[in-house]
């Protein structure tokens, strides 16, 4: 139904070149700033996740802790052919493990990256005017506010709604707190692209303007990703932002590569690459990770050559296609 909308915009394919990866990377590499930012956000990664990883389930945790389906794990052992226990054992630990750290990286992240790129983050207590609210920056005029949600699936259709009316509902006590008259809101995502959106973060907007009468409305968002209204001399501005446009938004041109630097290098050891004729179960992961393009004279110090490879892993989360 989302996509069926007449004012939903159509995105084009997000595309990232490994070429521009790495002359990002260089980038980050040559300037002094940026480095700085990476190291200290790869201690404070490092930090999280370690103790992240502590409270995770654990080989001795007992079997009630898993939360398991049993449907689930009859279809999985099917699937594979199992015959023994022992065989769906060794599933269920990274299964879980992979599911735990899917609820709170996100949160993680937020928690590194506002403050280094000068955001706060916003404690924000349920059922308050700051409920939506996970970051925010001052300047000037204008006061910067900031949702963000881990991938680009998270909202349902209350969900949207509920951001609406929480945006014209609470603007002027944010600009009024603030003491501006401009209120630039995001409603971010940490991966992925408007492509692979299920929408239902444009209808936010959608939601906004529908709900607002005509007079009050600056800008539509009809076949676009933001819109604009002015509400009891609040001039308030809502714009989705999904992947890398967020952390272009957030900290500049570098800000993505800094990110995906300080991550892999906080989380990632140094070691070999995968050979270019390694036969990958996933039929085009060899493509995505290979390192034929890149020349054997690049080198920078911010990643060694085999963390290249988990640098083209992990941008594909952030586009539709990556190429050489």
């Amino acid at each position: 139904m989302a996509r069926g909308h007449p004012g939903i915009p159509r995105p084009a394919v997000a595309m990232l070149r490994k070429s521009d990866l790495l002359s990002g990377l260089s980038s980050v590499d040559s300037d002094a700033e940026a480095r700085a930012r990476v190291l200290a956000m790869e201690n404070m990664f490092r930090d999280r996740v370690s103790y992240h990883l502590g409270s995770l389930p654990a080989k001795d945790a007992k079997f009630q802790k898993f939360n398991t389906s049993p449907f689930v794990l009859l279809i999985h052992a099917m699937q594979r052919g199992y015959t023994q226990i022992n065989e769906i054992e060794r599933d269920i630990l990274p299964a879980k493990q992979f599911s735990s750290m899917e609820t709170s990286a996100g949160r993680m992240v937020e928690d590194v990256s506002l403050p280094a790129y000068g955001w706060s983050n916003v404690a924000s207590g349920m059922h308050t005017a700051n409920s939506a609210l996970d970051g925010m920056k001052k300047e000037g005029n204008v006061l910067k506010l900031a949702t963000l949600k881990s991938g680009p699936r998270c909202l349902n259709d209350e969900m949207s709604e509920n951001f609406a009316d929480t945006v014209i509902a609470h603007s002027a006590a944010w600009a009024s707190e603030a003491g501006v008259s401009r209120i630039d809101f995001t409603y971010g995502v940490l991966y992925g692209t408007k492509k692979r959106s299920n929408k239902k973060d444009w209808h936010i907007l959608r939601n906004i303007e529908e709900k607002l009468p005509s007079s009050a409305m600056q800008v539509s968002p009809t076949g676009r990703w933001n819109c604009s209204f002015s509400r009891n001399g609040v001039s308030v501005e809502v714009t989705v932002r999904i992947g890398k446009d967020w952390w272009d938004y957030l900290g500049g041109s570098t800000c993505f590569f800094e990110l995906c630097a300080a991550m892999i290098r906080a989380c990632v050891q140094p070691g070999e690459c995968d050979p270019d004729d390694y036969e990958h179960m996933i039929s085009d992961l060899g493509e995505i990770v290979s390192m034929k393009g890149v020349p054997r004279d690049y080198n920078v110090s911010i990643l060694q050559r085999s963390q290249l490879q988990w640098l083209f892993f992990v941008a594909r989360h952030f586009c539709d296609e990556i190429v050489d």
